[in-house]
Order: structure tokens, then sequence, then C-alpha cells
């Protein structure tokens, strides 16, 4: 069966099963279309198979008559963030973020440097069928190569209120730095060392092939937290293929934990400009006790970077992401950016003036524990709505599957829309406990399925 995946962000898939070509170039087309006229950034993130992919979404956009701009290999947060700095209608990232190396995707920004809107991307998918027309020789567009692209967002970066570079400079902060061979070799090294950082980089190599699966998860990284004991460094960062998640670990090689990447830069804007935060429905409650203690409102969204930056937008919030190691400071930009909460990170162990591991242990403490339970042969929306019922004590939420909060956990269930199966996350103050909220909560569902 093809593996092309399609959502709000755009289309994903293995190339020569599921992404092809021609699959290309009826989606490119369609975005052609919903974009209309003028300029499109296009970028990618270094895997192997971007310069064929970049070549025929580059050709098929000329071919609609609208200028390409190619800023090169960086990262999905630079694309989002020279739409509005070139003066684009759109951009194109080509990546598939944390996938392995036989994936790729195309990540569709609308206008204002964003992920599309669900209501966007449906316009979107209307015009697949009727985009196969193309412009005349005298109007195919024009295609220019910009070097600007890294530098832009690099300069804008380094340029946010409340970083004092020359503080951070001071400290010479060393730092084991994992860039899994994709887009952050081209300008994390970069960013640390202008911040005064000795880098002990490993898979910062511009190959675009990843040494390991690049979902920068702990079981993957067992020899970068080798390289961080090993190397007696203050921090350790990882990021994806694309660098828009941000991992981290401790000097100890103790996993920060990427629920802890969002509390922390919270605790840190926060501190600097008390408001309203945004984190999707599977992202720690820690975000929560923080909030409180500036007496601050949390508002929680749909997973996914598109329904948290829809959801800031309409609350004003000064700062959100998700649990996955996303950070979104709409000070710079509204998208999920490592290189901003690199910075944020570093500024704030400067003034928190402890060790990374000290600073774990000054956040809320919870844990995480997920699972994923096959319903084959019966409705999940059916199962939703049967646990919805069983556990009507609890505070109930349904604008993303169902989250239910009760006093020392909670839980999120989602259908998945690609397997007959629905993800369960459920936190609490241990791991033992959320593990064994996890095995009832997985025993319900089994129990609802057979009956």
């Amino acid at each position: 069966m093809p593996t092309l995946m399609v959502s709000v962000s755009g289309i994903r898939g293995i190339v020569g099963d599921g992404l092809d070509p021609h699959t290309l170039v009826k989606y490119t087309s369609a975005y052609a279309e919903f974009i209309g006229k003028g300029k499109v950034v296009l970028g990618s993130d270094g895997r192997i198979t971007g310069t064929m992919v970049k070549n025929i979404v580059a050709g098929t956009l000329l071919a609609k008559g609208l200028d390409v701009i190619d800023i090169g290999i960086c990262p999905t947060p630079t694309v989002l963030y020279n739409v509005n700095k070139l003066n684009c209608q759109g951009g194109i990232q080509i990546s598939a973020s944390h996938n392995p190396n036989e994936w790729n995707a195309l990540k569709l920004l609308n206008s204002k440097g964003e992920f599309m809107t669900p209501d966007e991307n449906k316009l979107m998918l209307n015009l697949i069928e009727n985009a196969q027309s193309y412009t005349n020789w005298e109007n195919v567009g024009t295609y220019s190569v910009s070097n600007e692209g890294l530098d832009n967002h690099f300069k804008d970066v380094l340029s946010m209120q409340h970083i004092n570079i020359a503080e951070i400079r001071k400290r010479k902060f060393r730092v084991l730095l994992d860039c899994v061979n994709g887009a952050g070799s081209y300008i994390m090294p970069r960013l640390l060392e202008e911040l005064g950082c000795t880098v002990i980089p490993i898979n910062c190599e511009k190959t675009g092939v990843f040494p390991r699966l690049p979902e920068p998860l702990p079981e993957n990284l067992v020899d970068t937290i080798k390289a961080v004991r090993e190397n007696n460094v203050d921090i350790g960062i990882v990021v994806d293929p694309d660098v828009d998640r941000l991992v981290l670990l401790t000097e100890t090689g103790e996993p920060f934990s990427e629920e802890n990447t969002i509390t922390q830069a919270v605790r840190f804007v926060l501190g600097k400009n008390p408001g309203n935060i945004v984190v999707n429905l599977s992202t720690t409650r820690a975000v929560e006790d923080v909030a409180k203690s500036f007496r601050c409102e949390v508002f929680r969204s749909p997973v996914g970077e598109a329904n948290v930056v829809v959801k800031m937008k309409e609350v004003d919030a000064v700062i959100g992401g998700e649990g996955s190691g996303g950070v979104i400071y709409p000070a710079l930009h509204y998208g999920r950016d490592a290189l901003v909460g690199t910075v944020i990170t570093l500024q704030h162990l400067l003034e928190f003036g402890g060790k990374m591991s000290e600073l774990k242990q000054a956040l809320p403490q919870y844990y995480i524990a997920k699972s994923k339970i096959n319903v084959s042969g019966i409705d999940p929306d059916e199962v939703l709505e049967k646990l919805k019922a069983v556990y009507k004590s609890g505070i109930i939420n349904t604008d993303d599957g169902l989250r239910i909060d009760f006093p020392d956990h909670w839980v999120h269930f989602r259908k998945s829309n690609t397997e007959p199966i629905i993800r369960c996350i459920a936190e609490a103050a241990t791991i033992e406990l959320a593990e064994e909220y996890i095995s009832k909560y997985f025993a319900e569902v089994q129990k609802l399925v057979k009956n």
C-alpha cells in the first residue's frame, strides 16, 4: 500500500512508494493554484532525495507562472521566516522532518509564512483535480538562488529581545551538538560559535544521510548521550533533520525531556513578558504549573503546529509550542524553531546560574507514558464515545480526540488517520503511575472493542 500521507502541513511519503514525480507535480500544481501569483521561497533539509524533489517542485512552480527563490539547504523555520522577509506569497520546505532517509515531503506554507490553516488546506485540496494547466512560454516564472535565507534567520534570532549575547559569550558554554547530518549542520554550529560556545559536533556532516533513526528520542541517542558524558559539556543539544524540534541533554547525559523544552521556554518568557500561553492537548501539565506561578493562563489546541498557531493568534499568546520539543515565539515568527529554542535555553541557563540538571529539577516534575491500541473492526469514534461515558467524572475535552483531566493525571486518546489504532498518552507525577494508568486505559479500550 503506498505510503503517501496528506495532512494540513502538506504531503509526506516514501520516495518511490507513494511519493513519486507524478504526485509531486499534482500537489505542487494545486498549491500554485492556491497561491495564484507572485514568488515562492523554496528550501530543503538536505536529505539525499532533496535535489530530485526540489527540481520537480521548482519546475512545476515555474510552469505555473510563479517565481521561485531557492534558499538552499536550511531549517524549516528558515523557510517560514523568509516568506515575509523576501516578500513571497508562499513557501515550500522539502523535508520529511524526523522520518528516516527513505522519506521526503512537501511542507506547504501560506502567505503569512505559516503552515496552512485547516480551511486553507481544504481549499487547496479542492483544487487538485483542476490544477493541471500551465502557462505559455512567455509567462513562465523566474528562478533565482538567494544566499540571504540563512543569514536573515540567523541575524534576527540573535537580535531577539531579552537575549544578552555578550553575557552568554562570557559564560563560554561547552555544547555537544548533534544535527543528525541534516539542515542543522548548515547553521547550528555557526549559531553556537557566535554565542561564544565551544562546540563538540557529532553527526554534523553535510551529507543528508542520517547515521541513526533521526527522531530525537532517547532510544535513538545512545551514542549522543555517551558523547555528552565523555566530553565534560554543560549541555547537549540535538535537533531533528529540519531543525524545528529541539531536544536537550543535561551535563550528565540525562534527557532533559522534550516536554521540559517548552516548559523552560515558557518559564523564561513569562519572567520577561507575562501573557497567555498555548500548547497542544498532548503537552505536559507542567506548563500550567509554571503559568500559574506568573498568574498567566494556558490555552490548549488540537495537536499540530498549524492548530497551535491559530489558537495563539486568537488569544494573543506570548509563547507557545508542543511537547515534542517545538518552541513557537511570536515575537520573531509563528513557527516551531530550534534556533529560537536554543538561544532562549542558553539565556535561561545563564540567568538560572546552575547546571542543566538543576534547571530540570527546578521545573514541575511529571512523567508521560504512551501506547497504541488496536481497534480493528470497530469505529474508533464509537470507542471514544464509550470512553467519554465511562470516564464522565473527569474534565472532558473533545477538540482533538478525547482528553480527560483528573486531579492526579490526564489522558489523551487520539485516533490515527492512517492505521486502525487509537494513540493513548497519559501523564502523572511518577513514571510508575503514568505507566499504571496507560495499562488501565489499554485494558479498558480492549474491553470496549471486544464488547
